[in-house]
């Protein structure tokens, strides 16, 4: 598959946010949206990043943002990567459960360990959230992986898939893989996604790897993480960020797959990217697709002309909207 051709509307799309500065590891993004019905509003979940160095370097804030109309968004809530004691935030996403409280899971470097864990909050309003209430849902080291991050979840019929991007460890990995506090960007790991599953947002049964880099040639060698899985024609479609290297951590491209169970993948890009950017590194990552109304909505991360990335959303009919 070449270029996909919703690429040219994605790089058209509404501008969400943009980053705080206008150089390379400037980012505002890894977006997980969701509609919530009650609120009659979406929920947008992002980061803000800035560089190494740069006070409060790397993934230093965690924000939510509000709207009515996809029109305009209002942060509502925000937190700093400081409440963890982490030197990192990463993806996030919001559900409410059937109880009527908010779940926000979120991703940051564990302060023990310095691998990736994924957290749970729960609160009765956005504005309720409180970083001190914050509990484990996973941690790398339980589950025999060096990492364990960027949540996002499927809901159908009362069931929930969550997709994780995880680091499984290989013949380089050692202790000092996590020295830099970000072992995805070391090369000393494969960058993979794993699935769990759940029937109240509470309680997740871990259902292991479900997508990994496959040979050693490929574009997507190093890194295949699913971002989000849109039901489409009878079919579930992934799309994911891939890589062939750690050199390419941050500024991944996406591709796509397809699977009938949630649990068996087939790659349908194995020759290259579908979606990209014209600029720099050809970054466009993190895309999370859902259908609302008679819409698909798409939320995701690109890089600029300068190098930083910039958070935009395009709409497509839902009723001729195709993958393949």
């Amino acid at each position: 598959m070449s270029k996909h051709p919703i690429n040219d509307t994605l790089l058209n799309g509404d501008l969400v946010r943009e980053p705080v500065g206008d150089e390379q590891g400037y980012w505002a993004g890894a977006p997980g949206w969701v509609w919530d019905d009650t609120d009659q509003a979406g929920y947008i979940c992002y980061r803000i990043r800035r560089p190494r160095g740069v006070e409060p370097d790397r993934g230093g804030e965690s924000r939510i943002a509000k709207t009515t109309d996809f029109k305009t968004f209002e942060d509502i809530w925000s937190v700093h990567k400081d409440a963890y004691e982490s030197a990192s935030i990463e993806k996030s996403t919001l559900r409410r459960g059937a109880d009527g409280r908010f779940r926000y899971f979120t991703s940051y470097v564990a302060p023990e360990d310095g691998r990736w864990c994924t957290t749970v909050n729960t609160a009765d309003t956005v504005g309720d959230l409180d970083p001190a209430n914050t509990q484990r849902l996973f941690n790398a080291s339980d589950l025999g992986l060096e990492g364990v991050k960027d949540p996002w979840i499927l809901e159908e019929n009362g069931r929930y898939s969550m997709f994780l991007s995880v680091a499984i460890n290989t013949a380089t990995t050692s202790n000092s893989s996590h020295d830099t506090l970000d072992i995805f960007n070391t090369g000393e790991c494969v960058s993979a996604t794993a699935l769990a599953t759940s029937s109240d947002l509470d309680e997740w049964e871990w259902q292991g790897i479900v997508l990994q880099p496959e040979g050693d040639t490929a574009w997507d060698k190093y890194c295949r993480r699913i971002n989000s899985v849109l039901p489409l024609n009878g079919k579930y479609y992934a799309f994911y960020d891939g890589s062939e290297g750690h050199h390419q951590n941050y500024e991944e491209r996406t591709g796509l797959a397809v699977s009938e169970d949630l649990k068996n993948w087939t790659v349908l890009t194995p020759e290259g990217p579908c979606i990209t950017s014209p600029h720099t590194t050809g970054s466009l990552r993190y895309i999370d697709a859902q259908p609302h109304g008679d819409d698909i909505r798409i939320l995701y991360e690109l890089t600029r002309a300068n190098g930083s990335h910039e958070m935009r959303m395009a709409t497509f009919p839902a009723a001729d909207f195709t993958l393949e």
